[in-house]
């Protein structure tokens, strides 16, 4: 099971306060793990007052109300940037995704003087399972994993991507039950 560059969505019967009713970007899934980005979990944090901490100066009026997100559960005090793959915003890792998780303070400070990637989500922390851990999940019925379409990171309200998620997969969220059956 390789769930790299897809969406986990959460189950109604996932009562996890950190992932209930999310929408998770993977961006890796390998052996050692998975690691990925909550997309769907704004917080009552600016863009502007990440800068303010990290002591960077924003030109750009656009970066004063950029939104930032709650990645995960995992190092809630780091952030991170969620963006499409360009000539002048790639990565050196070998992926085969469009899209492209930085924690760099580079791209942080590009995004603050206006010429940072085009679309990007900024999020504070992560989501990371253990080796197995959400193969397990899975299997208990907890996330339903899907195709990943950028249009839903970047351009959909955040109360609307874990409907429109799950309707990538012909799925309608009010008709899944919260009992979950086993054969």
């Amino acid at each position: 099971m390789d769930l790299t560059n897809q969406f986990l969505i959460a189950m109604p019967t996932l009562a996890d306060p950190n992932f209930a009713k999310t929408v998770t970007y993977i961006y890796a899934h390998d052996e050692g793990g998975a690691f990925g980005i909550v997309i769907n979990r704004p917080v009552d944090i600016r863009f502007s007052e990440l800068l303010d901490h990290m002591e960077i100066t924003s030109t750009s009026p656009a970066a004063f109300d950029t939104p930032v997100v709650l990645g995960g559960p995992v190092e809630m005090q780091r952030g991170f940037v969620l963006h499409e793959r360009t000539e002048q915003w790639d990565c050196p890792e070998e992926t085969e995704t469009d899209l492209i998780i930085t924690a760099s303070r580079e791209i942080i400070t590009a995004i603050a003087e206006g010429r940072g990637p085009e679309r990007a989500l900024v999020a504070l922390g992560y989501a990371g399972w253990a080796p197995g851990q959400l193969e397990d999940e899975v299997l208990d019925n907890a996330w339903l994993s899907g195709p990943c379409e950028a249009s839903v990171i970047f351009d959909l309200p955040y109360d609307k991507r874990w409907e429109r998620a799950a309707e990538l997969m012909g799925i309608d969220v009010d008709r899944l039950s919260t009992i979950a059956g086993h054969s």
